[in-house]
């Protein structure tokens, strides 16, 4: 039994000092303390542990409202999923349901960890909340559920916190952490929720398009310090085709209240529908409006960490890029009208304009609550109408294609989005093309069409007046232009297009997927000598990880062979020395199939031994590039060991790595020096310890590492270090050409790839690439031309896939991936994002091939 509220400590009196006040920071594990005791104390709320982040801490959901919605919450729950998926009910039936239902807001908290102040103003708002009994919050508590996530990155949340902590007092207080502040990820955190290999992504994409889906969504940010004070909603322009129009009628509608609670209670600098564009990279504040759920941030002016700034008058600015998006300068205008003075800054200014801004949504929403549930039927009735009118009615996935386990990887991706997919009973003929048994059919006469659309329709950015400056040069988009799941995954989800209810309702050829998927990976034939794996699937890397693992002998075949009645594509893998048990096993767990032999393979075939891999980390806040580089690695059965400077300076490379991944990075950044370091140190000191960069020896030392038979791999950015210090004999033709010339910020592009090489073993003939303004090449005419072997280039014309491409001529015929024999070793170039967030699926071989070959 819960005891009154009363007797609930205070943020305060429970942490031994107000949140947010100068130099201190409520660490998480205290935070978790303090939300135990609300739920064993209050009345109007349940704190569930949603299950542990990447390093083991708990992730928590709040479930506040009255005692009453909480004794109901899961009828309530069954009411809301009705109201945001009203298919097939009567008017009769939707209006009872809208009557009985309740709004359901979440809001979360502190996703980037170094923005710290949403996470202390949880536990504050959580507080007010279940203790405050004026009208206004009982109308909250009556008539909203609120979902709160009070840190979306627990494990940054206490690295950040711990770095604080430790130098207070000296010159390095308040400066950024020299490390990601998530083991994998760092800021690209809210780059994962259409992919959603983060855990953390994954729990709240239960809460958001599983369990709950809130009518409203809202998460908390900081930005910069040298602007305005808060940025509410609106969007700016452009906004995103795919959100029904009412999601941007409600932004406005929700950030204009926002503003007005916050101007009434004279907060200062308050500025919407600016600086954040509508159009941006899928993190859940914005696929969420192509859900149907009203989702939006608020961006808080960031101190340093807990230490008060000082802001002068005179310091204080426009978005230099934001003409375009509503604040050229820093003076009154209609969405700006009382522009904050200067003054002391600090994270109790932030936790109190904050806490204005969440109960104020909240208490909207409970104020129209009928009419937020009206517009959330309208909403996923007008989606479902578009979707069925369309010319394209949904896609087909059929699973036999180049790579099948990644078609089931991105069905289960988009399963967990919430997407109703239908699978075919047995084989559909439509038209003059018959589909087999298994092939994925999804709909856009469903409420989620706006998402679906998003993943799997090719995109174009808009090349128009929101996007250019009048001279013609491009402003360059928040994030990537696209983020079509299918095309990065390498998976061809084709345009249908028939009207496909009447399909599924007519020949009740399909069944609904309730399910993730799991293929089942088998031995074919009954020998034991040994096993061949095609080389088409990328989970055929981790099988063989794992064989190489337990002893097992690899090779690859360096022709095509045909045995078994299959035909064995270059580049197969052939295992012997390992039991039939353990390969069963492995095809289970991958589920990658298995072809057994009682002879050996003739054909010429090249050993495989487990890679030494050292991967190149630094400090400077880390680089996220390489967090993701760990994840893939680790996905895929790779072991590496992290690569610091002092063991590249220092070490004799080549007795302890085969291979170096220097992931996306500038020459800069990768070398240091001097002018590096005193550059860095005016934005953010750091000791000494934490200033990285290899320096001249280093780089000879790498230098030496490929010439005595090493492999250097170097990813987009790092391609220029690898042409200078090497010496290539390669351009970049891009190089240093303004955006109005060559522009490419995140596009899919297409690649025509030389599956003859080894590098490109699995690959598909033609693929596609994520690129984001990254080299292209030309090999230079020298004496040593058969050194360079160029294993992917763009076409002649037609390069952009998805996103928005500015200088196509550029690219045409140009190299993409350039493989070098330097010395005894060689250097492999990828100009594009071969491994991009742990995304890009289609690619990722050329850069596995690279590890193995």
């Amino acid at each position: 039994m819960r005891i009154m509220s009363e007797t609930i400590p205070s943020p305060e009196s429970f942490f031994g000092f107000q949140l947010g006040s100068d130099r201190n920071i409520a660490r998480w594990d205290r935070i978790v303390e303090y939300f135990d005791v609300l739920n064993s104390q209050g009345e109007n709320i349940q704190v569930i542990n949603m299950g542990p982040t990447t390093e083991g801490n708990p992730f928590l959901l709040a479930i506040i409202s009255s005692v009453r919605n909480l004794a109901e919450l899961d009828e309530l729950r069954q009411i809301n999923a009705q109201i945001m998926d009203p298919r097939g009910l009567s008017e009769t039936k939707i209006n009872r349901l809208i009557k009985k239902g309740r709004v359901v807001v979440c809001q979360s908290m502190s996703l980037h960890a170094s923005e710290i102040s949403a996470t202390q103003m949880a536990a504050e708002l959580a507080y007010d909340l279940v203790t405050d009994t004026s009208e206004e919050t009982k109308q909250i508590l009556d008539k909203t559920i609120f979902l709160m996530v009070p840190s979306f990155n627990p494990d940054g949340q206490i690295m950040v916190t711990d770095w604080y902590n430790e130098y207070v007092g000296t010159e390095y207080e308040g400066t950024s952490m020299p490390w990601l502040y998530h083991r994998y990820c760092g800021h690209d955190n809210n780059r994962d929720a259409f992919m959603l290999n983060l855990v953390e992504s994954q729990y709240m994409a239960r809460i958001m398009f599983q369990e709950w889906n809130p009518q409203v969504f809202q998460d908390h940010h900081e930005m910069g310090t040298y602007g305005p004070r808060l940025s509410l909603a609106p969007y700016s322009e452009p906004i995103h085709p795919h959100g029904d129009p009412l999601i941007w009628r409600e932004l406005n509608w929700y950030g204009a209240h926002m503003a007005y609670k916050l101007e009434e209670a004279g907060i200062q600098g308050v500025i919407t529908g600016a600086i954040f564009g509508g159009w941006a990279h899928l993190g859940f504040h914005w696929i969420g409006n192509y859900h149907n759920i009203t989702s939006m941030l608020t961006e808080t002016a960031h101190a340093r960490l807990a230490t008060p700034i000082y802001v002068h008058p005179h310091q204080l600015v426009g978005d230099g890029n934001a003409t375009l998006r509503a604040m050229p300068h820093y003076k009154p205008q209609t969405n700006f009208p009382n522009p904050w003075t200067g003054g002391w800054w600090g994270v109790r200014n932030m936790i109190e304009q904050q806490l204005i801004a969440s109960k104020a949504l909240l208490h909207h929403a409970a104020q129209y609550r009928e009419t937020v549930l009206k517009n959330a039927v309208q909403k996923a009735l007008r989606q479902t109408q578009r979707g069925a009118e369309e010319q394209s009615a949904g896609f087909l996935i059929r699973p036999d294609q180049h790579d099948p386990l990644t078609v089931a990887t991105l069905i289960n991706k988009l399963l967990l989005q919430g997407i109703d997919i239908q699978r075919t009973r047995h084989r559909v003929a439509l038209g003059d093309v018959t589909y087999p048994a298994g092939t994925y059919l999804i709909s856009l006469d469903q409420p989620k069409r706006g998402v679906i659309k998003s993943l799997l329709e090719r995109t174009f950015f808009p090349d128009d007046a929101w996007t250019r400056f009048p001279d013609g040069t491009p402003n360059r988009p928040y994030d990537t232009v696209t983020d079509t799941l299918a095309e990065m995954m390498g998976v061809t989800a084709e345009p249908l297009s028939v009207d496909c209810a009447s399909l599924v309702s007519k020949k009740k050829a399909f069944a609904r997927v309730t399910e993730s998927i799991r293929p089942a990976g088998e031995v074919v034939g009954a020998g034991e000598h040994s096993y061949v794996v095609q080389p088409n699937v990328n989970a055929g890397y981790r099988a063989v990880n794992t064989l190489l693992a337990g002893g097992a002998r690899v090779g690859r075949l360096t022709t095509q062979v045909e045995a078994v009645g299959q035909q064995f594509s270059s580049g197969a893998f052939v295992i012997t020395d390992a039991s039939r048990q353990d390969v069963a096993a492995i095809a289970r767990e991958t589920g990658v199939s298995f072809f057994a032999l009682d002879h050996t393979l003739k054909g010429e075939i090249t050993p495989v031994r487990t890679p030494r891999i050292g991967l190149y980390r630094r400090y400077w806040s880390g680089n996220m590039d390489e967090g993701w580089t760990r994840l893939v690695l680790e996905q895929l059965g790779f072991s590496y060991e992290p690569l610091w400077d002092k063991a590249i300076i220092t070490g004799d490379l080549n007795t302890a790595y085969d291979v170096i991944i220097l992931p996306d990075d500038s020459t800069d950044m990768i070398v240091g020096g001097d002018k590096e370091i005193e550059k860095r140190l005016q934005n953010s000191p750091v000791p000494e310890r934490y200033r990285s960069g290899i320096g001249d020896e280093g780089v000879n030392n790498i230098r030496t590492f490929v010439e005595n038979g090493g492999t250097l791999i170097a990813i987009s950015g790092a391609c220029a270090f690898a042409i200078e210090k090497l010496g290539l004999q390669i351009t970049n033709v891009v190089a240093g050409k303004p955006t109005k010339e060559f522009f490419c910020p995140g596009c899919t592009l297409r690649v025509q790839v030389d599956t003859t090489h080894p590098l490109a073993y699995g690959m598909p003939a033609d693929a596609l690439a994520l690129c984001w303004d990254n080299p292209a090449f030309v090999v230079r005419q020298s004496h040593f031309n058969d050194h360079y072997h160029v294993v992917a280039s763009y076409p002649e014309r037609d390069i952009l896939q998805s996103g928005w491409l500015v200088g196509e001529e550029h690219l045409a015929g140009r190299a993409a991936m350039v493989s070098v024999n330097y010395g005894e070793g060689r250097a492999i170039l990828y100009g594009f994002r071969v491994q991009f967030r742990a995304q890009t699926h289609g690619t990722f071989k050329l850069l596995l091939n690279g590890l193995l070959a």
